[in-house]
């Protein structure tokens, strides 16, 4: 009977310190659970916010060349009115 009772001492023990650890490993490897997740977030923000930035920039350079592309339509009208004057001129010379 003693060495049934001893047995099962030790037999609790063995498994209260086999409990404790298996709580200690949970523990740890959910604190490098988080620091893995917040390193991963971290590294997402960062690629993130260059992202931003260069849609950021292509935008503005949609602007210049918008405004670009309005400033060339004028001289082209401008110059397509010239030579439509250009052209008259040179028929009336003609005519002469």
């Amino acid at each position: 009977m003693e060495i049934n009772l001893i047995t099962a001492i030790f037999g609790a023990i063995g498994t209260f310190i086999g409990f404790l650890i298996t709580v200690a490993t949970f523990a740890r490897n959910r604190d490098k659970d988080v620091r893995s997740s917040a390193s991963e977030q971290a590294i997402i923000n960062t690629k993130l916010d260059t992202i931003s930035g260069g849609v950021e920039s292509l935008r503005v350079d949609f602007k210049v060349e918008q405004k670009e592309r309005a400033a060339l339509s004028e001289r082209v009208a401008k110059v397509e009115g010239s030579v439509s004057s250009a052209h008259k001129r040179l028929d009336r010379l003609e005519g002469d």
